[in-house]
């Protein structure tokens, strides 16, 4: 973990166009989420994500619970983020973090990485020790494994 950022990096044998099509749609996210915890998205997701989009996600991680999202950053076809908070008044409390995923051609295709950005998380302190930054980076590989399976 460098700081309070996890990233991950793959070589994706598809055009930036193909992949930025998955993170820029919210409801494809369930199939590329490498976690097994994104599971829907809420009513009124856009159809396609843009600077300024919220969005809302039904996940489970032992237990159900939601998650609402706002884009933070978006260069189309290059980069996307989104900062996300547990719904509901403890959204206060809870999250901050930031999921951001920029795109570069290559040769041989596209390099993705993935970050996971803890920087303005309520909970930084306690996510950056343990085993949880490990499994999270373990589960960002399994989503650009996930990610070039559906586009390649």
């Amino acid at each position: 973990m460098d700081g309070y950022v996890v990233t991950v990096e793959r070589v994706i044998p598809a055009p930036p166009e193909a992949i930025f099509a998955y993170l820029a749609d919210a409801r494809k996210h369930s199939e590329i989420d490498g976690s097994g915890t994104v599971q829907e998205t809420k009513a009124g997701v856009p159809e396609r994500l843009c600077l300024g989009s919220k969005f809302g996600m039904s996940m489970k991680m032992g237990i159900s619970y939601s998650m609402v999202s706002t884009v933070t950053e978006f260069e189309d076809n290059r980069l996307i983020a989104w900062q996300s908070h547990l719904s509901g008044p403890l959204g206060k409390f809870v999250g901050g973090r930031t999921w951001r995923y920029q795109l570069e051609p290559v040769e041989g295709g596209t390099r993705v990485s993935e970050s996971w950005d803890l920087s303005n998380d309520k909970q930084r302190a306690l996510l950056k020790h343990g085993n949880l930054s490990a499994q999270t980076r373990i589960n960002m590989e399994k989503t650009l494994e996930r990610i070039e399976k559906l586009v390649a």
